[in-house]
């Protein structure tokens, strides 16, 4: 999904009040399921579509993506595109263009909403990831060498995970985002680039002393 920022625990903020929601109850529970939430994705990431073209892309039929966008419509999420629809063919817009979660009380209120969600989410995430390597080895070689798979296992507490956080979002503002009104002012060359982060705590992780010894990984190397 496009600019979902899931941080239930984290600082509540909004990055831009006129292009973000904040999920309360009711949004949430309209995100709880993963078509919905591929819907609003497509709708940010490639402009307004129809039903018929959606569920070409998801690969179910037009019957469940027009009942799913309904359903996103009623919640606030998605808009018909009169100006594009006809008598025959509804057209379909994302209202928005990030989508944030970051109320721990409302978390906590609705888990089972909350954890379809971010279920969801790290589905969709998943399937981002394999997409692109599938088509890495036909990918331009300055392309290819940009593709990272990393992680690091640190020792933090909450408030350094936190930190961490916000750092990393911080880091990420500073690059240009994928709008209409970028892509029309971005540099010769410039191609979407998706950014995943994920901290992920690893309360019952054993201690480093327990785990076995022998040849391993470099900490922080690309995986694929």
């Amino acid at each position: 999904m496009a600019d979902a920022v899931e941080r239930p625990d984290g600082p509540n903020v909004v990055e831009n009040s006129e292009n973000s929601v904040v999920l309360d109850a009711k949004g949430l529970r309209a995100l709880a399921h993963p078509v919905r939430v591929q819907l609003v994705g497509l709708l940010r990431k490639y402009g307004p579509s129809t039903a018929t073209r959606l569920a070409e892309r998801l690969g179910v039929n037009s019957g469940t993506a027009s009942y799913h966008l309904r359903q996103l419509g009623a919640a606030g999420f998605v808009e018909e595109d009169t100006e594009r629809g006809n008598a025959r063919e509804r057209w379909w817009r994302s209202v928005h263009r990030t989508t944030w979660f970051n109320d721990p009380e409302l978390a906590e209120q609705e888990p089972e909403a909350a954890l379809a969600y971010q279920q969801s989410l790290a589905a969709i995430y998943g399937l981002r990831t394999q997409q692109t390597l599938n088509a890495l080895q036909t990918m331009p070689r300055a392309w290819r060498n940009t593709f990272d798979m990393s992680d690091w296992s640190l020792r933090l507490t909450p408030e350094e995970a936190a930190s961490l956080s916000r750092e990393l979002t911080e880091v990420v503002a500073r690059y240009r985002r994928d709008e209409p009104e970028s892509a029309a002012r971005a540099p010769e060359g410039a191609e979407r680039v998706a950014v995943i982060t994920q901290i992920l705590p690893e309360l019952d992780a054993p201690a480093a002393s327990s785990l076995p010894t022998g040849p391993q990984e470099a900490e922080g190397s690309p995986t694929s």
